[in-house]
């Protein structure tokens, strides 16, 4: 019997081919590289490379030449473009080292590599091992290609990002840790792509698809919410957050992706909009396609494709949960940047995804890609899901009065204007806001906007069909007799009385005899009503052309215990005018959270123990309650850090000291999060400055 020859031994010199691959910031043994360029293996073991061997790279449970999966490549002079190649560099006694490449449009994942050499006759092909082949967008030949470096920085780079939130008249925004290279994050993301639906139906097609950006965006926008799939993230809208974490508490999406392992891939509870995009942003950016997260202010959520959102109150002036149509304060999707071969040209750049869990797709919550230029010009009949993104940002809003007892709905008035403001994300390479909403729409008001607004409509088959649900013209046109809005008086933060004025003018040259019914309601951050906190009424003459201001308290011990964790408050006043039509005045409410303060108490050096000093003071006059301070921070500290605080008097201050480890150079994120039974997720992050 001949002896069997030796295993050869494989380097995968990961040093180098991270640093040149820009894959250096994950923690892996295992080789990860990026398609569409070289990376160099030696082999010692090999006798004589150069002639008759045959390298074989598969991935996927059923590899094949025809999906894509399997590649069969021998040495040759050159690199080919289009398929797999291996060139040989340099060769010893019994080692080679050879430069392998992949095609720019090869398939993603985990690929095993084998050698087999054709003279040893039918021997079975000798493992060297496994790698891990992700997008490129440094490659020119890439879909993801993106040829400003600053952005692949950003946008796949970049671990801390910042989140935006509030509402039109007060935006504001916490830190968020993607953590997209941590630990067994990548894994993570390999095995979500396993489990979703298309891979289940059919394994063999849905890993042939790989290659392709539009493809994967659309799998994970379905994989990241709990709905369909057992995917990531359970939504939880209802204000109470029993049996799992409140949606405002995480601080990162490393946590949440590491609990849906753990916990044999059950859907983790609870996600809002901002989670579910956070941790899209996160497995994208790990798999190497640039991707932000987008914040659209005053967003309609149009369910029923009309391009027209109905909000229903009562005659006392609340807010009624009837029909589906809302506008959220503000909701957060993703942008991830490729080509679109499906459409053309002119669609490239930046793609929209959500991953919230709003409106069945093709039968599944999904959504998306849609390409940001089909938005802007009005193209709603091009894939994928264009008429619900476009709503999202231009819908007309009708707000209806209407009585539960005849069933009978009056339209109080219409706006074209509200919707999708402030379309938010932040700058590459510095922690501002950046306002994209150009790339949406045209300017507001203008002709042009209202042109591709009617574009959008006919494409949809809206402008022919005749619509029992819409107002009448002789509707539309009425105009009311009186005017009136609500002006802040004071502070909007949690722990002080909220102070308002409601101004109300006659805009006519006779006396006006108005009834106001005024209402107050805890929301959650998608407007929906939770709890009433107030209502008050009020009988008003106003002489002509005259305007009156009523002020309104509503104290912190009235609306204390009925309050949201988003800290949310929807006043409204429904005024009944007296032979006119009636009007509607309403103010959505986001109330801050008292601050907190980081300091970091000397320098922060590499391996060396830095003391963090947190202070947080109470200010309201009652004591507060199970305190607890959540820290957490890539490359600072390992995991997440959980310290209890004891109880605070009314204005007693406390300062909670920790260490850190810092174990890498550069500009780190240190973020932190402080609850306690009168605060929710008080959060605040600090750039601290690691030396060597």
């Amino acid at each position: 019997m001949g002896q069997a020859a030796a295993q050869p031994s494989t380097n995968w010199h990961l040093k180098e081919n991270t640093r040149d691959h820009h894959t250096s910031k994950f923690s892996s043994k295992e080789l990860i590289v990026r398609r569409g360029q070289a990376f160099v293996v030696t082999f010692n073991g090999i006798e004589q490379p150069e002639q008759n061997l045959t390298f074989i790279a598969e991935t996927g449970p059923k590899p094949s030449k025809q999906a894509k999966t399997q590649a069969t490549f021998g040495i040759s002079s050159t690199v080919s473009k289009e398929n797999w190649s291996a060139v040989l560099q340099s060769t010893s006694s019994n080692s080679a080292s050879i430069s392998i490449s992949s095609p720019a449009n090869a398939v993603i994942g985990r690929y095993k590599l084998s050698a087999q050499s054709t003279s040893s006759g039918s021997s079975s092909p000798a493992t060297l091992g496994t790698f891990v082949l992700l997008f490129n967008p440094w490659s020119s030949g890439d879909d993801v290609f993106m040829s400003n470096k600053a952005e692949c920085e950003e946008y796949v780079l970049e671990e801390f990002g910042i989140i935006f939130a509030g509402n039109t008249h007060h935006i504001n925004s916490f830190g968020w840790n993607f953590g997209q290279f941590q630990g067994d994050i990548l894994n993570i993301c390999l095995s979500m792509l396993d489990r979703s639906l298309n891979y289940r139906q059919d394994p063999a097609t849905d890993v042939s698809h790989r290659n392709d950006p539009k493809y994967l965006g659309r799998v994970l926008s379905a994989m990241v919410n709990g709905n369909d799939d057992q995917g990531v993230v359970l939504g939880n809208w209802s204000g109470n957050y029993e049996g799992g974490k409140s949606p405002s508490s995480w601080t990162g999406s490393g946590e949440i992706l590491q609990t849906w392992k753990k916990s044999g891939f059950r859907p983790v509870r609870y996600g809002q909009c901002w989670v579910f995009a956070a941790v899209l942003t996160t497995v994208l950016r790990c798999l190497g396609i640039p991707t932000r997260t987008i914040t659209n202010f005053s967003s309609a959520h149009d369910a029923d494709g009309n391009l027209r959102v109905d909000e229903f109150y009562d005659a006392s002036g609340n807010h009624l949960e009837r029909g589906a149509d809302s506008v959220w304060n503000f909701h957060v999707w993703n942008e991830s940047w490729f080509s679109r071969s499906d459409l053309g040209p002119s669609y490239n750049g930046w793609q929209i995804l959500d991953a919230t869990p709003q409106e069945e797709s093709g039968g599944i919550y999904q959504c998306g890609p849609a390409s940001r230029n089909a938005i802007k010009e009005g193209d709603v009949d091009l894939d994928y899901d264009c008429p619900f993104v476009f709503a999202e940002v231009n819908a007309d809003c009708m707000y209806w009065n209407y009585d539960p007892a005849t069933g009978k709905k009056t339209l109080i008035f219409s706006k074209s204007t509200t919707i999708g403001q402030f379309i938010s994300t932040k700058a590459v390479g510095r922690d501002d806001r950046v306002d994209v909403t150009s790339d949406y729409k045209y300017e507001e008001g203008s002709r042009k906007e209202r042109d591709i607004f009617k574009k959008a409509r006919k494409k949809l088959g809206l402008e022919d069909k005749f619509d029992p649900t819409a107002p009448t013209p002789k509707e539309i046109e009425q105009k009311p007799d009186i005017s009136g809005k609500f002006k802040v008086a004071g502070p909007l933060e949690v722990g002080k009385d909220l102070n308002l004025i409601l101004v109300l003018a006659n805009l006519q040259s006779d006396v006006k005899s108005v009834h106001v019914n005024m209402t107050a309601w805890s929301t959650v951050y998608t407007r929906r009503p939770v709890r009433e906190i107030w209502k008050d009424s009020i009988s008003v003459t106003l002489s002509p052309e005259e305007e009156k201001h009523f002020p309104i308290k509503i104290s912190y011990a009235e609306y204390q215990q009925q309050l949201t964790t988003d800290n949310t408050i929807q006043i409204t006043a429904l005024c009944h005018v007296e032979g006119g039509i009636q009007v509607l005045v309403q103010r959505d409410i986001t109330l801050d959270n008292p601050a907190i303060d980081i300091q970091i108490l000397g320098e922060a050096k590499v391996n060396k123990e830095v003391d963090v000093e947190v202070v947080f003071t109470n200010p309201i006059d009652t004591e507060v309650m199970d305190c607890v301070l959540q820290v957490e921070g890539n490359d600072l500290l390992r995991g997440i850090l959980e310290i209890d605080i004891p109880p605070l008097k009314a204005g007693e201050k406390s300062s909670t000291k920790f260490k850190l480890t810092p174990v890498e150079m550069g500009s780190k994120h240190l973020l932190v999060n402080f609850s306690c039974d009168k605060f929710s997720d008080i959060k605040a992050f600090k750039t601290v400055n690691v030396i060597d």
